[in-house]
């Protein structure tokens, strides 16, 4: 299936990256493109602050900000307390980005013509179906972040690893243990995933974003930076409240009964100023993991697009010349 023609005059990187050939393994490389750029972010992508920060407990709070969490932590816990949890990322992190790259090429592929509003749907799908890896990952590294706070040496670990977490909470509570937090998960990754494909797409057009460009590196850098930021900033309160449903337990103490709940006291203890926490550190975070993804992926798909252009060129004139003789 062919996409209809973008509508704009000039190149556009995304229909570029997008377009479906004939063979059927060529719609692999949204999936194959996206392991490429997860060395380049992993290390960047770990959010210790801001989840600590989001779950801290208002009436005793251990950090007065990012820059406050991010000193308490190496202070208290050496530079490695930054990475503990960083194991569940590793897990799926390579599976997420694939999937979510995947399934938003193939369904645009699906949808033929690319829109606007057709970018935010094939985003919202793809954020959609990456949950199902996405949520007991998160859940993961929160409980691993929470173990032994301001501890250099955890004293009584409850998890041994990410992994180890994952089972002792699928002994005790089962399949719904590990999916907790599963409807907030969708509730910020349909539109945040959305959003992210839609800016990306509107930002490349209005750079003019063409494969000949000179500038097209940073460029591509800024539009993807820019993304990260602003699906970010349109989900961030679903998820704070995520991050505190899927601390809720830790010490065998329950809190929220559910969704609303959370909300409720949420906002009835601390304000409005409760569903930004954390949000300074997100964003430090999210301009350079993404400006790098959206780069990575975006550079691999075009050139492997130019690849099999050139062989198909080569092919069709090696035909030419044998017709002639």
């Amino acid at each position: 299936m062919k996409m209809a023609a973008c509508e704009s005059d000039a190149t556009c990187i995304t229909c570029l990256c997008l377009l479906s050939a004939d063979q059927g393994e060529n719609h692999l490389l949204s999936y194959i493109s996206v392991p490429r750029s997860n060395s380049t972010t992993l290390i960047i992508q770990q959010q210790h602050c801001s989840v600590r920060l989001q779950v801290q407990n208002p009436d005793q709070p251990r950090y007065r900000g990012t820059l406050h969490c991010f000193r308490s932590i190496i202070k208290q816990e050496s530079v490695f307390g930054l990475y503990k949890g960083i194991g569940s990322p590793m897990m799926g992190l390579t599976f997420i980005n694939a999937i979510v790259f995947g399934v938003q090429g193939n369904t645009m592929r699906y949808l033929e013509r690319d829109t606007p509003l057709n970018q935010f749907l094939a985003g919202a799908a793809a954020g959609g179906i990456q949950c199902v890896i996405c949520c007991p990952m998160e859940l993961a590294k929160t409980r691993m972040q929470l173990q032994g706070m301001g501890e250099y040496q955890v004293k009584s670990k409850v998890y041994k690893n990410s992994l180890d977490c994952l089972i002792r909470i699928h002994r005790k509570h089962g399949i719904r243990g590990i999916n907790k937090g599963m409807v907030t998960t969708i509730m910020r990754e349909i539109p945040g995933f959305g959003f992210y494909f839609l800016t990306y797409d509107c930002l490349t057009r209005a750079l003019n974003c063409e494969p000949d460009d000179s500038f097209i590196i940073p460029k591509l850098l800024f539009a993807g930076g820019m993304s990260g930021i602003a699906s970010w900033i349109s989900t961030y309160p679903i998820d704070v409240i995520k991050s505190r449903l899927q601390a809720d337990g830790v010490g065998g103490i329950n809190q929220y009964s559910g969704i609303l709940d959370c909300v409720h006291q949420s906002y009835k203890k601390e304000g409005w100023q409760v569903f930004a926490r954390g949000l300074t550190s997100t964003l430090l975070r999210a301009f350079p993991v993404n400006a790098a993804t959206f780069a990575t992926v975006t550079l691999f798909l075009m050139y492997s697009r130019v690849d099999e252009d050139c062989k198909e060129l080569g092919a069709s004139s090696a035909i030419q010349q044998h017709s002639s003789l």
